[in-house]
């Protein structure tokens, strides 16, 4: 992948704090224009790697880029087209929403000044705009700290949990609002414990547990690992468990007592038709097809798949 077209690029990054190694050997490749996740628990690194990315945290080792720039030896440059918020968005709790973006737009430029209207409005704020932040519900600072980052208009923004403490319908707001600043050509590298979130946001995801990036890549390609899944319902489901177990494109048979859970081989070749060749099969046999239906393989579930892989591999999760 051609360095130009990267928003964020490290090779063999590490952060270590005395014994413990917070990030390690990180490789992060962020095409430019996407929307990518880093997927982990806390204390998975997330927060460290994001302080390295942003010139807070110098590297124990390895290297960074951001927007084509080297981190730290060309800090402003990058920074001055990226919008950050770093763990919780701080502000001055007796200023009003307005008055807080009003001091740091007055730092920055007049563009940021005339861009205040537009991010408040934008993050769902205007109406409370005169409030004094110190009123502001955690998603509401959540909501002033995303609108902060959009006073420069940013090429890449930088989110360090922005679901956090936000109500469902907050949630999907800031859902649309991230979709929109991608569709808009912006790079959108957001922090999540949230699996669900992360998949319904994302494009590309890394998955992180104790500071090594676990697995890496499109969310399809994550999700693609553990092959195709479809669920049944027969007449006879202990018949049709006993037919599955030897077929050949199958890799695995479970029932939960009112159906039946068939993982395909990942190689198998043809889906459509390989669920055809399954259901004339059982048919053949005398058992009735009551329902069929696919499974998609959810991030969850491809999570604590990897997460547990790792595990048997020796790798402290």
């Amino acid at each position: 992948m051609e360095t130009s077209s990267l928003a964020i690029a490290t090779d063999g990054l590490t952060k270590q704090f005395g014994d413990r190694i917070a990030v390690n050997s990180v490789n992060l490749k962020v095409r430019a224009g996407t929307a990518f996740g880093l997927l982990g628990p806390n204390g998975a690194g997330k927060t460290t790697l994001i302080r390295m990315l942003v010139g807070l945290a110098h590297p124990t080792e390895g290297s960074i880029e951001v927007l084509g720039n080297a981190i730290p030896a060309h800090k402003l440059a990058a920074l001055s087209m990226v919008g950050a918020i770093v763990e919780e968005p701080r502000f001055y709790p007796f200023l009003s929403g307005r008055e807080n973006l009003e001091i740091v737009a007055a730092l920055r430029s007049r563009l940021a000044m005339s861009n205040i209207d537009m991010a408040l409005e934008r993050v769902g704020l205007a109406k409370r705009s005169a409030d004094k932040v110190g009123g502001y519900s955690l998603g509401m600072r959540q909501r002033l700290g995303i609108a902060r980052c959009l006073l420069v208009d940013p090429k890449l923004m930088i989110l360090d949990e922005p679901m956090n403490g936000l109500d469902p319908p907050g949630i999907l707001e800031i859902r649309a609002l991230i979709r929109s600043l991608v569709d808009e050509g912006k790079t959108v590298l957001l922090s999540s414990h949230l699996l669900d979130e992360v998949e319904k946001t994302c494009d590309e995801v890394a998955i992180l547990s104790h500071g090594s990036v676990l697995a890496s890549g499109s969310l399809d390609s994550i999700l693609s690992g553990t092959g195709e899944r479809i669920t049944l319902r027969t007449s006879s489901d202990g018949s049709a468990e006993k037919l599955l177990r030897v077929h050949q494109s199958v890799s695995g048979v479970e029932s939960d007592g009112g159906a039946l859970h068939i993982t395909l081989e990942s190689h198998a070749a043809g889906y459509d038709g390989l669920v055809a060749g399954i259901v004339r099969e059982l048919v053949e046999n005398g058992i009735d097809i009551y329902e069929i239906c696919q499974d998609r393989v959810s991030l969850e579930s491809r999570f604590f798949e990897v997460t547990a892989v790792a595990g048997q591999a020796g790798l402290e999760i």
